[in-house]
């Protein structure tokens, strides 16, 4: 039996992860807190390493608040690359394989067309500067690692645009949703299960790769379509806004590029829209 460990096992991502688990009985997995395996501290994961033979890491710690990043940069690079590059140093060293997840938010949006891994990144914010320095990292320390970008990340757990537009519907407030970003909404359930069909197929492409929902999106998009499957279209008013501020610079486009991902593994890519629907009537 395989032993996987799945760190931020708390957050949102981690919560999904915990959900599909027991679906998977050939493995092992030992879920632990940001408090219980900290990986800013290399000792302690070391010591965590030494008593568990780990097959797998699945690295669902970061600093994932984009606004706050911006006044607390420090703790953002400390966290999603510094610690990053702890994980991947104690992998190489007790010969485990590591799953790492980055996002869109390296690109600058400054495009027309989906971003290929290939692409230049460009960060215009702080946390996407962060989770970028953390890709460096690894892919210097360790070679059997896949580094997933991701964006706009939602699920039923945690903190997410999903859940406040549900709980906006629950409080028939007005909306005022931004059009000036397009991207795809990813329903974290589908990372999670790709993560896992990664770990199964023993596949040793190692490396970046790009993995969304497919279809594209503004945030004004996805608000109207959680109106619209949940049946609160009437009721609720929904506004197009193309000023919203915020103290992060956000990409104009990010739209990922996921044929890479497509030709190397089987499980099928999701368009954002059917995903959401498949969430929402589970």
């Amino acid at each position: 039996m395989k032993n996987v460990l799945v760190t931020g096992a708390n957050g949102q991502l981690g919560a999904c992860f915990k959900k599909i688990s027991g679906d998977y009985a050939e493995f092992n997995f030992i879920f632990k807190s940001s408090s219980e395996a900290d990986i800013t501290d290399k000792s302690k994961l070391e010591k965590l390493f030494s008593k568990v033979n780990f097959d797998w890491v699945i690295n669902c710690a970061a600093y994932t608040n984009v606004e706050k990043a911006e006044s607390e940069k420090e703790k953002a690079f400390k966290i999603n690359a510094e610690a990053a590059k702890n994980l991947a140093e104690v992998c190489n060293e007790f010969g485990a394989k590591l799953i790492h997840f980055s996002t869109d938010y390296v690109f600058d949006g400054k495009t027309e067309k989906p971003y290929q891994e290939t692409d230049s990144t460009n960060s215009i914010n702080v946390y996407g500067a962060s989770k970028l320095k953390g890709e460096q990292l690894i892919a210097e320390v360790l070679e059997e690692h896949f580094i997933l970008r991701t964006s706009w990340l939602y699920s039923e757990f945690g903190h997410n645009f999903y859940k406040t537009i549900l709980r906006k519907i629950r409080e028939k407030a007005e909306l005022n949703i931004t059009t000036s970003q397009t991207g795809t909404p990813t329903n974290a359930n589908d990372l999670a299960e790709l993560v896992l069909e990664i770990i199964v197929s023993e596949n040793k492409d190692f490396g970046l790769y790009h993995f969304s929902n497919l279809g594209e999106a503004t945030w004004y998009d996805f608000a109207k379509a959680i109106l619209e499957i949940t049946g609160n279209s009437a009721d609720i008013v929904l506004n197009k806004s193309n000023n919203f501020k915020t103290i992060a610079a956000r990409p104009e486009y990010s739209v990922l590029d996921k044929t890479k991902l497509q030709q190397q593994f089987s499980k099928p890519v999701l368009n954002w829209k059917v995903s959401l629907e498949k969430l929402i009537s589970a």
